[in-house]
């Protein structure tokens, strides 16, 4: 297997590049060896993937910090054990003790009156980067995470095979102990959580050793999620009941996916638009041309009308993106770039100069060095 280059090198940009700089490296590289400009160019494709892999960790601030510290071993599954290697910890998702406390316990200051009450699980949070494309038309995505669920060994029961819970001998089962106190007013009677029990009123004297007792257990698994169409860089959306498991046959929480996208070497975004450059030649905008259009959906057909201006806009109806959750769709803008030859023979000269003299202009006067400079003032 070859040795993956740095990241850093195959976008070109240092490691103290910001955002925008990483961005606009990646968009000029895919550009460049997009496969619709170069079809069947085995060379290009691969550094086209190359790139993209590089800008899926260098635009995201989680992976790139881990990549920052640990190299390729930090973001690449295959480098460790698990996604993060040796040092991402559970498939490179964020690792909150305060958040597993919650996910088996309810949260601090947020418990149950009742500790054997239904609970909702906690949510999940994964991230996926997917095309322009894809973000335009929706996809589906496998999302590889870790979350609780209940142990296969006790059925979440938490006791081990063959045993069950029992009423615990200190509260009786009702999980409150009466605790009488003597003051000067005379005996007060209180009640508290029962220590051995914690409130449930069992107890589970042989745990089971998978879960230790716990019922639930933190497990890897595969999602498959549709992502809508339309949906925009850095937005989540929920898939429902995909996080952690409940407890007490409580719902499951939600696994909230993070997008993001990557930049397109054509298109812009604009809310539900898109733009595009179109470079033509002087002779196409003054005389007109039928032009093969890129859009989302392939190459259309537009007939460029003659006397088409410098940085003229026109509209493509209905070629943007998809209406999240809506039937809508957006347009797409072109803007038209007339291209100046930059070296003539003599021939193409004499042949604008005798078309100037048809319209009617005067000759152009040969531009020659100003010695004093633009103001006058004499050059250093």
């Amino acid at each position: 297997m070859a040795e993956k280059r740095d990241y850093y090198e195959v976008l070109g940009v240092d490691r103290n590049a910001t955002e925008d700089e990483i961005k606009k490296a990646y968009r000029q590289i895919a550009k460049k060896y997009h496969p619709d400009l170069n079809p069947g160019d085995k060379e290009a494709e691969a550094k086209f993937k190359e790139a993209n892999e590089a800008y899926e960790v260098l635009s995201d601030s989680d992976k790139k910090a881990k990549y920052d510290r640990f190299g390729h071993a930090g973001v690449d599954p295959s480098y460790g054990a698990g996604q993060g290697g040796a040092y991402g910890g559970f498939g490179g998702m964020d690792f909150d003790l305060g958040d597993i406390f919650s996910s088996f316990f309810g949260g601090f200051g947020q418990r149950s009156a009742n500790p054997n009450a239904p609970q909702r699980g906690s949510d999940v949070h994964a991230t996926v980067t997917i095309s322009f494309e894809e973000a335009a038309k929706g996809c589906k995505k496998t999302v590889n995470i870790e979350r609780i669920e209940v142990c296969d060994t006790c059925s979440g029961s938490g006791a081990a095979p063959g045993t069950s819970a029992q009423t615990c001998p200190e509260c009786n089962g009702s999980g409150q102990i009466r605790v009488q106190q003597r003051t000067f007013l005379g005996v007060i009677s209180t009640t508290r959580t029962c220590s051995k029990c914690g409130g449930r009123g069992t107890f589970i004297p042989n745990p089971c050793s998978t879960c230790r007792g716990a019922g639930r257990v933190r497990k890897p698994a595969t999602v498959e999620v549709d992502i809508p169409a339309g949906i925009d860089d850095r937005e989540a959306f929920p898939s429902r009941g995909n996080g952690n498991k409940g407890i007490n046959g409580g719902p499951a929480g939600d696994l909230i996916i993070n997008v993001h996208v990557r930049p397109h070497p054509f298109f812009e975004r604009d809310g539900y638009n898109i733009w595009c450059e179109v470079t033509v030649s002087f002779v196409q905008a003054a005389l007109g041309d039928m032009l093969q259009v890129p859009t989302l959906d392939g190459k259309v057909k537009f007939p460029l009308p003659p006397g088409t201006q410098p940085g003229k806009v026109i509209q493509l109806k209905g070629k943007g993106i998809p209406y999240k959750n809506s039937r809508g769709v957006g347009d797409q803008l072109v803007r038209f770039i007339v291209e100046v030859p930059r070296k003539l023979t003599q021939k193409q000269k004499d042949i604008l100069l005798q078309f100037n003299e048809e319209m009617g202009n005067k000759p152009p006067e040969k531009p020659e060095e100003d010695k004093k400079g633009f103001f006058g003032k004499k050059k250093k």
